[in-house]
């Protein structure tokens, strides 16, 4: 009746006649007056506050969304924790419950359902951790988390809310596809003017080349034949005889002392 055991798990109360006398947070054993004093026993272990039914709450647009979220809890102060609530963890966890269920409702109320659902929980999560502990450390309770499992939509809502979500994403795709069109129509307009500048500048140099060339070619006839010019009007004749005598039909009126045959009455004579 004198001696008690403390777990390491646990915190002791000592009473006098219904007044705290001591805390025993150390664990090992501990003493008390017989009959006069009395203990309690409190768990000093995190403890999980887990909500049976996703709780409805309303965001910036006034939609409903379905939050399951679980609370990690322990006594930090256990005298305040048993002056606030009589050491009754059923009324720790109903404050606990108001305390948590406030700020997802204040949190989910500053923002839209995109937020929430896509990507703003853990600024959620760490907002509602911070105000739910300094409340409940009016208590003696420390918050050590706060989790959401799941944020869902309402099945009437859902629905809508992904139509629309689609659209946005349709139309930011077009927008897209709009941008790229526009991009690639100025691509290839510049390809086609580059193209039309290459093949003219192309043109030009070929006609500069063969110019140059029918040049050379032409100075190069003009020395040749210059050095004999009786061999050049031959050659000439030739050619001319080779374009007129192409066919057997062809037929041709020109007086026979004419100057077009002198080669031939030439070549007449020499035999």
């Amino acid at each position: 009746m004198t001696i008690f055991t403390v777990d390491q798990r646990q915190f002791a109360i000592i009473f006098q006649l219904g007044e705290i006398k001591e805390v025993v947070s150390e664990p090992g054993l501990a003493f008390k007056w017989p009959l006069i004093q009395n203990v309690r026993i409190f768990d000093k272990r995190i403890l999980t506050m887990d909500s049976p039914e996703p709780e409805r709450f309303l965001t910036a647009e006034k939609k409903p969304v379905l939050v399951d979220s679980f609370v990690k809890w322990r006594i930090h102060d256990v005298k305040q924790y048993y002056i606030s609530v009589g050491g009754d963890e059923m009324l720790a966890r109903t404050r606990l419950s108001q305390t948590v269920n406030s700020g997802l409702r204040e949190e989910f109320g500053r923002r839209t359902v995109h937020d929430v659902v896509s990507g703003a929980r853990d600024d959620i999560m760490v907002s509602v951790k911070k105000k739910a502990d300094a409340d409940m450390r009016t208590i003696g309770v420390e918050i050590v988390d706060v989790r959401l499992k799941r944020v869902d939509l309402p099945p009437e809502v859902s629905e809508s809310v992904y139509r629309r979500m689609e659209t946005e994403r349709k139309r930011v795709a077009n927008e897209l596809r709009s941008e790229g069109a526009a991009e690639a129509e100025k691509i290839k307009a510049n390809a086609d003017r580059q193209r039309e500048v290459i093949l003219a500048e192309a043109y030009r140099d070929a006609q500069k080349i063969k110019g140059e060339g029918d040049a050379k070619g032409a100075a190069i006839y003009n020395r040749a034949f210059g050095e004999n010019p009786e061999f050049y009007a031959f050659y000439r004749s030739l050619e001319a005889y080779r374009g007129s005598f192409k066919s057997k039909t062809d037929l041709l009126v020109v007086e026979p002392n004419s100057e077009f045959f002198k080669y031939l009455k030439s070549s007449g004579k020499g035999k």
